[in-house]
């Protein structure tokens, strides 16, 4: 057999089944003269002679060990066996199409230069997620409780999935990981909804407002509810869960949750409710996905309006890269839509612009550099993000005040993005104007602003907004958001992979918001398999359920579900993520697609992270062996 290695081209000949042929035709030329023998039908049998096998023996057309475990039917029917030479000649050739096939994919160039230790450790890991699959993930291993209606299975819904995975071996090893950079993240989606209740309720000046009275369970979880801050109340006003609450009113927060019908835990639970998605309605598929992200959409102001009151702000972002760090995290490109308004401390009315913001999170962000627990910390940016259903003007207006946050705030910005739901909302091709008008005011004002655009986060096939995919890559967008639909466009990935543009891909978040049904049902497998670089990220996790802001949970659903990735495809993500993160945020575009292509043997700031995560990579790699030697195996080599 001659196979090419190409990753272009494909080129076998013979297949492993046509070089097997001609050992298939000699054995049938032999059984068939030996079945015609009438010595043999007569005497053979009888006197325990296997001529038949004897001669493949000798001919080499069956393996020694296999001849004493011919039963007499098998060899009247003609049967090969499975260690007969021929069919361990299809074996090999079947082999070897399959590692032609891994050398198409984008972890390929990591797997082929890994240390002896991290094949090891990656071994290592594969063999314990082995186990976890006969035991953990299986209802009748002896010490798993049952739970009704519930069949537990690797790789099931995360939501049902999430408290019997954290108590696996593989979450444990995962957490210690060094995952490089979160590349796609929406910040007013990160904060931990049981916090930032505890927050309002314990921080002076809190009130909040409905639409309308909050006095039925209906209006309860449907009424817009926000909050600010206030330091002038009147507190003789009717009770928001009464119907006569007029709409707008200030009322403390403090006295709202003290005359909640559920008392003070019930306020608790309800609001947290409110900022979330449940676990029962992120497995209501069935109701489709509008109705999903209706309920996330109405999630945003709950949270960011608490958020954005600057103590608690404050406290919420310190509170976020420490989490981030213990994670195995060194960098993060946040999200953020800017269209709420910022109270400063102890001020009545908000800030006239986002400047506020920018100050106390760079001002935050350098505080934390400096402490124990950001040791490592590379830093932060924000992709500023506009929301994809305004009109002309108010997309206008609202990139008017990037640009001025850019060039007030350049270390802070590092690109551009719409965002919100993309079957709702204006596609790429419809904002083509606005953002071509972006870009000339870009050029004119000195700065550079480049796209990192959502596409294809969708289940359409040639529909507009499947298409927002060919608009992201012809307005030159250096990453995509989620990017889907994208297996369904051979031309689009070989242009992506030409391009190198990354894909940010959300697993959890596609599950929750209905795209697939599970971890083994998402699309990213076939993204791999054909060379495209992806990172894992974690999108909008405080309201998807997550539970914390790490990228442990995805990077676990990943392993578990794909079986063709393992920890050293994980390793690979993360290495790309750090190849796209935006540390030099001004580069132009042939600067930044020379850095990507460099790599770690480049020079620069990226070059030099990338190796810094290669040696933690592999002093991640030593602690497996150290901590699960066990699992070491003979065949692994020596380290």
């Amino acid at each position: 057999m001659h196979i090419l290695k190409s990753k272009s081209t494909i080129n076998i000949h013979p297949t492993p089944l046509e070089e097997a042929s001609g050992l298939i035709t000699q054995c049938d030329q032999l059984r068939r003269h030996r079945m015609e023998d009438p010595a043999y039908n007569k005497h053979g049998r009888e006197a325990g002679i296997e001529p038949d096998a004897k001669e493949l023996l000798h001919l080499g057309l069956m393996a020694p060990e296999a001849e004493s475990d011919i039963s007499d039917w098998e060899v009247d029917e003609g049967l090969p066996q499975l260690t007969d030479p021929f069919i361990q000649k299809y074996y090999q050739g079947r082999e070897a199409l399959i590692e032609q096939e891994k050398a198409q994919r984008s972890d390929d160039s990591f797997r082929q230069s890994l240390t002896p230790l991290a094949a090891t450790a990656c071994a290592i890991v594969s063999r314990i997620r082995g186990e976890e699959h006969q035991t953990l993930w299986s209802d009748e291993h002896a010490g798993n409780t049952p739970v009704a209606g519930i069949n537990h299975y690797p790789g099931m819904m995360f939501s049902l999935a999430k408290q019997r995975l954290e108590q696996s071996k593989t979450y444990q090893i995962l957490k210690k990981m060094p995952k490089g950079a979160l590349l796609h993240a929406h910040l007013d989606a990160m904060i931990d909804p049981h916090f930032l209740v505890d927050q309002v309720l314990t921080t002076e000046g809190m009130v909040m407002q409905a639409s309308q009275g909050l006095h039925t369970a209906e209006a309860r979880e449907q009424a817009s509810v926000t909050f600010e801050y206030s330091n002038s109340l009147d507190s003789s006003a009717p009770s928001i869960w009464s119907d006569s609450y007029q709409a707008g009113h200030l009322v403390p927060v403090t006295v709202a949750a003290e005359s909640f019908p559920g008392g003070l835990e019930g306020f608790k639970a309800w609001l947290v409710s409110r900022a979330t998605i449940t676990p029962e309605e992120s497995l209501d598929h069935h109701h489709g996905i509008d109705a999903i992200w209706q309920k996330f959409g109405s999630c945003f102001p709950v949270l960011g309006s608490i958020f954005r009151y600057e103590p608690i702000f404050r406290a919420s972002i310190q509170r976020l890269f420490r989490q981030l760090r213990a994670d195995g995290l060194q960098w993060a490109d946040l999200r953020m839509a800017f269209v709420a308004k910022f109270w400063k401390k102890g001020h009545d009315e908000p800030d006239a612009g986002q400047e506020a913001l920018f100050q106390a999170f760079g001002e935050e962000l350098a505080k934390f550099q400096t402490t124990e627990e950001g040791n490592g910390w590379w830093g932060c940016r924000f992709i500023w993000t506009t929301l994809r259903m305004y009109g002309k003007r108010e997309m206008v207006d609202h990139m008017k005040q990037c640009i001025a946050i850019k060039k007030a705030y350049p270390h802070l910005i590092a690109g551009y993005d719409v965002v919100g739901q993309e079957d709702k909302g204006r596609t790429l091709a419809d904002l083509t104007p606005e953002l071509f008008w972006f870009k000339k005011k870009c050029m004119e004002e000195g700065i550079n602003i480049p796209f990192f655009f959502h596409a294809g986060e969708c289940l359409g096939d040639g529909d507009e907004t499947d298409q927002n995919l060919f608009d992201a890559i012809l307005l030159g967008t250096r990453r995509i958001g989620h990017g889907f639909s994208l297996y369904k466009h051979p031309l689009l990935i070989e242009l992506v992979k030409q391009k190198k543009i990354l894909i940010e891909a959300c697993p959890i978040s596609n599950e929750v918001l209905r795209l697939t049904s599970s971890i083994k049902a998402h699309p990213l497998p076939a993204l791999l398999a054909r060379g495209v670089s992806v990172a894992l990220c974690n999108d909008d996790p405080a309201i998807l359920g997550v539970g914390s802001n790490g990228l442990t949970h995805d990077f676990w659903q990943a392993l578990q579900g794909w079986d063709n990735l393992g920890l050293e495809g994980l390793g690979s993500l993360a290495e790309d993520s750090v190849r796209y993160a935006t540390f030099e945020p001004d580069q132009d575009n042939k600067a930044w697609s020379k850095d990507i292509r460099d790599g770690k043997y480049g020079e620069g700031i990226r070059a030099a992270r990338m190796r810094e995560w290669t040696a933690q990579w592999n002093e991640f790699c030593q602690w497996i062996l150290m901590e699960y030697a066990e699992y070491a195996s003979d065949d692994d080599g020596e380290v």
